[in-house]
């Protein structure tokens, strides 16, 4: 099989390479001219074999995806077929099919999980589209699934935007997942009477543990590179599925408050002095005659004679709020 992609960074590149690797034929074509193999994606439509020429597009969702979507229309024919394999909103996929089956092009949207380390071991792969269109691809998805079982690394989960819809929730449950394991490392941190090795407990965690997997030996791994993990400031950005998720759960009034709390947190990690939190201790100060700290973290405002910040410290039990 020979098909065309579209995108050649972190993930499609890596993901050309492990479809050469199992015997796939890829022509690859990207906005930057030192990692193209064709100038343009009309040379691209043109490398490709007829019929049913495969184009599988990897770029940032948003307009540049929808710039090469547009621009394939023009260089693609009837029977062809394009699979997006970005993280586009799954009301976007519904949209695009339309636009291309109107020139009677084929497409399937695919979530793609697996990040830098898919082109060794597998990507978990998500597709939404019509069967016949998922059997014609089904050489390169088991090209690009992970070893073993088919069912365990790849699902036909439905029609067009099942596939990113799918992959949307797979990345909300993953915010959740980082959450948790990033809370036990830093009271585990807290503690450093205790715990003078917190890397060497999430190690232990790796075997045997009803919490070991693939992040966790993750964490391990950015512990041993940087312990204490100072190296790295606590800003945590958010690529836009925690956010259709959450979006998606109120409009079907399911509630998910550990992936709400985990999104919220990572807004929090932006906020390194919290105009919210400051007013919350303005407040307290207020109402109640709390101390506060002042806004270099050192001694508390408003506290009796001598009193310093604590870390850790709590109200007394029964005081009010």
């Amino acid at each position: 099989m020979h098909i065309g992609m579209v995108g050649l960074g972190r993930m499609g590149g890596n993901m050309a390479e492990r479809l050469r690797a199992a015997g796939v034929e890829v022509t690859g074509y990207d906005a930057n001219p030192e990692n193209t193999e064709v100038a343009t994606l009309a040379e691209l439509a043109a490398a490709l074999p007829r019929p049913r020429r495969v184009v599988w597009v990897m770029v940032p969702a948003g307009p540049p995806t929808a710039a090469v979507l547009e621009e394939l229309a023009e260089v693609l024919d009837e029977g062809d077929l394009v699979v997006e394999g970005g993280n586009s909103h799954f009301e976007e996929d519904r949209v695009n099919a339309e636009t291309l089956a109107e020139r009677g092009i084929s497409y399937v949207d695919v979530g793609v999980s697996g990040g830098i380390w898919g082109r060794e071991n597998g990507y978990g792969l998500m597709a939404g589209g019509a069967a016949e269109d998922i059997e014609h691809l089904m050489p390169v998805f088991d090209a690009l699934r992970p070893e073993g079982p088919r069912e365990e690394g790849f699902v036909h989960a439905g029609p067009v935007g099942a596939g990113h819809y799918a992959k949307m929730v797979h990345n909300g449950i993953e915010y959740g997942l980082m959450q948790a394991y990033a809370e036990g490392y830093q009271l585990l941190e807290a503690r450093d009477d205790l715990i003078p090795d917190v890397g060497a407990v999430f190690g232990a965690w790796r075997r045997g543990t009803v919490v070991r997997s693939w992040l966790l030996d993750l964490m391990v791994k950015a512990v041993e590179e940087d312990p204490g993990l100072d190296d790295i400031s606590g800003w945590v950005d958010d690529s836009g599925e925690g956010r259709w998720t959450i979006i998606e759960a109120i409009d079907a009034a399911v509630p998910v408050p550990v992936i709400s709390s985990a999104l919220f947190a990572r807004f929090s990690s932006r906020q390194p002095n919290s105009p919210a939190m400051r007013a919350v201790a303005a407040l307290r100060k207020q109402f109640g005659g709390h101390a506060v700290h002042a806004s270099d973290g050192g001694a508390k405002v408003g506290a009796p004679p001598g009193a310093t910040a604590e870390r850790g410290s709590v109200a007394a039990p029964g005081a009010s709020e």
